[in-house]
C-alpha cells in the first residue's frame, strides 16, 4: 500500500509542476472556484496585487449554501469570506461579479463526478478568465481545456491533519 502512495504522489507532484503559481500584475478577468473560499485565498491574491474582475460563479454560492444549510461550518466560513470582498474592493482595484447558472438535479447529483467543477470552467471559457483553484483534478481538467489556470497550492487539508493530529494527541482519558 506504501508503494501505491509513493507512486500516486509522484504523478501528483508531476502534474502540479506544469500548472502556473505566479499571479499577474495585469487587469485580468479571474474565476475564483470553492477550494480558494474555503483555503482563504483570495484577500492574500487581492492584496498582494490581483488587479481586474473577479468573477464568482453562483454555482459556488449554491455550494457553501448547501453545505451551511446541512450545519457544515465551512459554508458558513466561505460565504463570510466572500462578504469580505465587498470591504476589499474599496480598498483595491478589484470588481466582484456573480456570474452564472446555479446548479440544476443533474449537477447537483453527479457533483462528485464534477459536474459543478465544470460549470465553472465553462464559466471561465465565457469571460476569457484565468481560473483560480487550489484544486490540482480542476487545474488540470482546465488546463486539458486550454483555460489559463493560476494553481494555488491548498492548505486546507494540512489544517484537518493537524486538527485531528492535536485531537489525538490531547483526547481525553
Amino acid at each position: 500500500m506504501k508503494q501505491k502512495k509513493t507512486i500516486s504522489q509522484k504523478i501528483k507532484n508531476r502534474a502540479r509542476r506544469s500548472l502556473n503559481r505566479q499571479l499577474s500584475q495585469e487587469k485580468k478577468n479571474y474565476v475564483i472556484d470553492t477550494s480558494v473560499i474555503l483555503n482563504r485565498f483570495l484577500p492574500g491574491l487581492i492584496k498582494r496585487g490581483m488587479k481586474g474582475k473577479i468573477i464568482i460563479p453562483n454555482a459556488l454560492i449554491a455550494e457553501l449554501e448547501n453545505m451551511a444549510n446541512k450545519g457544515n461550518e465551512l459554508g458558513f466560513l466561505g460565504l463570510e469570506e466572500i462578504s469580505k470582498l465587498h470591504w476589499l474592493k474599496k480598498k483595491y482595484s478589484i470588481q466582484i461579479y456573480f456570474y452564472g447558472q446555479r446548479p440544476g438535479e443533474h449537477h447537483i447529483k453527479y457533483a462528485k463526478s464534477g459536474e459543478i467543477d465544470a460549470l465553472i470552467r465553462q464559466i471561465a471559457f465565457d469571460n476569457k478568465a484565468v481560473l483560480v483553484t487550489a484544486d490540482l483534478v480542476q487545474a488540470k481538467s482546465a488546463q486539458a481545456y486550454g483555460l489559463e489556470v493560476l494553481f494555488l497550492r491548498p492548505k486546507f487539508k494540512e489544517h484537518i491533519k493537524k486538527k485531528n493530529f492535536f485531537k489525538r494527541f490531547f483526547k481525553k482519558r
